[in-house]
Parts: structure tokens; C-alpha cells; sequence
């Protein structure tokens, strides 16, 4: 007979910070129980079903693949939200954004776009703190969409809108009060896509030429067409762009352009306004 606790004690995956998380996160998706139900009953008897497939979990983990790919979820915000390996996992950084954004508009009606928006993450969270807004979320990756669809229609966001474009390119005539995006930012050469987690995610959603600031400099460039007078424009970058991208900011006209920290201390977003 095999008890949680035991189960616990003998997963032994690789020492990191989360690996007592990881391992209580896998084990308890084997069950179908909460974490809670995990340390409330450790000498439960666990099936050698549930056992094995506790097994097959921790093999993938392992091997360095995400938990939130072998659950299949990942919680951002105040959602839960269902992930793939076609799309980035929602990370807690990006959380900023949502911040920013709920700050800089009122809770009265305004349309607001989420470009590039894998898993839904920022527009979902967005339109359920704000129902009176109109989000629209875009994505190039039809599988990308079709999982931000299915996240929306599983939390009932009626006031959110998932499309196929890239970037801009469906979206002609189309104007917001605020345009919002986590675009690829990492350098091609960059040494962490072959470490840790982020070699298991999509590489055409993080990485941006030569020096990781392509698809900012796009959307910088076509930005002022799709913004009302006075609308801004929110994007998330790496931890050493701030500069770069308030410069390209600058030189297209934005205006009240600066940056922001993230929870590790680095200027992690910046914003611009368009001039009314």
C-alpha cells in the first residue's frame, strides 16, 4: 500500500525552489484533489492507478517540462486559465500589465486590444475586472486562438472578442483608448531558450531578432493608427529594453512615456500616450 505522504517524500525531482510545490501540484491533479486535501490526509491509500500516473507526471517533470503544460492549466490573475504548449505560460510578471491598465482607464466604456494574446491571460483578466469594457484579443496562431476562445467562453466573459490577426494585419479601421501587449522580446542568441522551462515553450512567441525588439518596433510603428487621441499604448519587455523601447516610443510621437518595476526590480513595462 502506498500512502500520499510517502508519495511525497519519494518524488524527488530536481532541487529547486518549487520542487515541493511541483510535486504536491502533480500529485494532487493525480488524485483529483486539492493541495489542501494533500497535507489534511496524508496517510490516505492512493490507487496504483493514481499512482502511476503520479509516476508518468513526474517523469515529464523530469525531463524539464513546465507543470502547467502537464496539467494543462495555469492560474493568472484571478483566473484559472487552461494553457498549451503553443502558448506562453502566464507568468506572474505580466500581472503588471493588468495592474497598469485598470489603472490608467476608468471602469466606463472604452475599447481596449490585446495583441498577441496566447492563452488570453491579460485580455481575460482585463475584461473581467472591467465589464463595461470592449476587449478585443488577437492572436496569428489559430491554435492560440481557439484556446483563448475556450478560456473565454469557459468564464462567461461576454465583453471580450478573440480574432486571428497578426498584429495588426486584420485590424484595419479599428481604433482603441488603450492597446496592450506581451510580444516576443528575447534576443535570438540569448542562452536561456535552451534553459529551464522556456525551451519547452513556443520559440515564435518569445524570441524577436537579433536584439529581441522586432515585434516592439512593429507595434510602436503601426500603434498611432489604431489609438483614439490620447489613448496609450502598454507593452512588456525584457529587463534591460526600458530604454530602447522609450526611445522607440519617443520617436513615434508618444508622449508621458515611461517605465515600470516588476516584482524582481526591473523596469519591466512602459507606456506612452498618443498625443490629443
Amino acid at each position: 500500500m502506498t500512502i500520499i505522504a510517502s508519495l511525497l517524500r519519494a518524488a524527488d525531482l530536481p532541487d529547486s525552489p518549487t520542487a515541493r510545490l511541483d510535486a504536491e501540484l502533480l500529485l494532487a491533479a493525480a488524485l483529483g484533489k486539492s493541495r489542501s486535501y494533500l497535507h489534511t490526509w496524508p496517510e490516505k491509500i492512493v490507487t496504483s492507478e493514481d499512482a502511476l500516473t503520479f509516476a508518468g507526471f513526474l517523469q515529464r517533470r523530469r525531463g524539464g517540462e513546465p507543470v502547467a503544460y502537464i496539467l494543462g492549466q495555469q492560474g493568472f490573475w484571478k483566473l484559472d486559465l487552461e494553457v498549451a504548449p503553443h502558448t506562453l505560460i502566464p507568468r506572474p510578471d505580466t500581472e503588471l500589465l493588468v495592474e497598469a491598465a485598470l489603472e490608467l482607464l476608468a471602469a466606463t466604456p472604452a475599447k481596449v486590444l490585446d495583441l498577441g494574446t496566447g492563452s488570453g491571460a491579460i485580455a481575460l483578466a482585463l475584461a473581467s475586472e472591467r465589464p463595461a469594457w470592449q476587449v478585443t484579443a488577437v492572436d496569428r496562431v489559430l491554435e492560440a486562438v481557439a484556446l483563448a476562445e475556450r478560456n473565454r467562453q469557459r468564464l462567461h466573459l461576454t465583453n471580450a472578442t478573440v480574432l486571428n490577426s497578426h498584429w495588426f494585419s486584420a485590424l484595419q479601421g479599428h481604433t482603441y483608448d488603450l492597446i496592450i501587449s506581451n510580444p516576443p522580446y528575447i534576443a535570438a542568441n540569448d542562452p536561456h531558450l535552451v534553459a529551464g522551462d522556456v525551451r519547452f515553450e513556443p520559440a515564435s512567441a518569445l524570441v524577436a531578432g537579433h536584439d529581441g525588439l522586432d515585434d516592439l518596433r512593429l507595434i510602436i510603428k503601426h500603434a498611432p493608427a489604431h489609438l483614439n487621441a490620447g489613448g496609450r499604448l502598454l507593452l512588456e519587455h525584457g529587463y534591460d529594453q526600458a530604454p530602447a523601447v522609450r526611445d522607440l516610443l519617443l520617436s513615434e510621437g508618444f508622449e508621458d512615456v515611461h517605465s515600470r518595476i516588476d516584482l524582481g526590480g526591473h523596469e519591466r513595462i512602459t507606456l506612452g500616450r498618443r498625443p490629443c
